[in-house]
């Protein structure tokens, strides 16, 4: 969840599309390779419901196992919508997919601990509190990916089978030549590594209890995202909240929901959870923005080195443009 800043309309700069299309032109820059596990899928239903954080209104969302090779996905008024980077439309402060005229705000902390707890294939069922709503939105629960993270080990994974009950190896994307995004003073770049690892770093100059942070995070086990990444809260500047709420923002946002630095008294909502808890947060938004790269049931998350820096309004951009070339190279690299 971005709650910082209003994002800004920007276009790639001359030096972005020229990396595009050279490295497209080059030699293979992703490679999907075999992980040695099978695909996995939840060992059965579970539901839940919450307010969201900008609409302010109720959903249901429930979570159900899917068949190896359905990938994830969403129902939405009996209509289907692939987490993919295919129907990721630009928005403000959060990640949203659009099909059919249908829009599900907010994902990226679903999808976040969906990738990282390895559920593969999920069909996932949301419902708004309005029949006839065009769009809805995912719960933000206390602002992290907490309540996801315990609704998938309450009911637990198991392998999942294709239509004809053949279980089936997931594969990973490898990053083999190293790809990034610059946008004004942010990038996100994506490097060659035998291990996926993300290093993130944000800058608040003029919010001194933010400053500027760095953290490094790799899966080294099962448990590290629940423990590492999941309690991390979305966090917003004080100053800022009464601008997002007149840009028709943050209606169900509360201290319960996020937590809120002001720039003259700092953090307004302590304890944090972490002393950088912050810049967590920015990884757990950065794995749910790279699952959507994931098709059929194989990884989204990338056996590479990310490194993330700076604002948070040109570092959105900035994913997401990574993210769709990762997509070109793979596409390319299946051709």
């Amino acid at each position: 969840m971005r709650l910082s800043v209003t994002v800004k309309a920007t276009k790639p700069s001359s030096l972005v599309t020229w990396i595009r299309y050279s490295s497209a032109a080059s030699s293979p820059t992703i490679s999907l390779n075999p992980s040695g596990r099978l695909q996995q899928t939840l060992a059965g239903s579970v539901e839940v419901k919450g307010k969201s954080l900008h609409s302010g209104k109720f959903s249901t969302v429930k979570l159900i196992p899917e068949i190896a090779g359905a990938g994830r996905y969403f129902e939405f008024r009996s209509r289907f919508i692939p987490a993919s980077i295919e129907f990721a439309q630009e928005s403000p402060l959060c990640t949203t997919l659009l099909k059919d005229e249908l829009k599900i705000r907010t994902v990226e902390h679903l999808l976040s601990a969906l990738e990282a707890k390895g559920v593969d294939n999920c069909r996932i069922q949301i419902a708004s509190e309005s029949s006839d709503d065009r769009e809805v939105e995912v719960p933000i629960f206390d602002g992290s990916a907490k309540e996801w993270v315990d609704a998938i080990e309450g009911v637990g994974l198991k392998v999942a089978q294709n239509h004809v009950g053949e279980s089936v190896e997931k594969m990973v994307s490898h990053v083999n030549k190293h790809v990034y995004v610059c946008k004004n003073d942010s990038f996100v770049a994506a490097y060659p590594a035998v291990e996926t690892r993300i290093t993130c770093g944000i800058d608040f100059p003029q919010v001194p209890a933010i400053g500027c942070q760095w953290f490094s995070w790799r899966p080294i086990h099962e448990s590290s995202f629940a423990k590492d990444i999941a309690p991390s809260r979305t966090f917003c500047v004080y100053e800022e909240v009464e601008r997002m709420r007149e840009a028709g923002l943050i209606k169900g946002g509360s201290l319960d929901n996020a937590i809120v630095c002001s720039t003259e008294h700092g953090w307004m909502n302590p304890p944090l959870r972490f002393e950088n808890e912050a810049c967590r947060h920015k990884i757990l938004d950065l794995i749910g923005d790279l699952s959507l790269v994931a098709r059929g049931g194989n990884g989204g998350l990338p056996v590479a080195h990310i490194i993330a820096f700076k604002r948070i309004d040109e570092l959105i951009r900035c994913i997401k443009e990574l993210n769709s070339m990762l997509q070109l190279k793979l596409s390319n690299s299946r051709a």
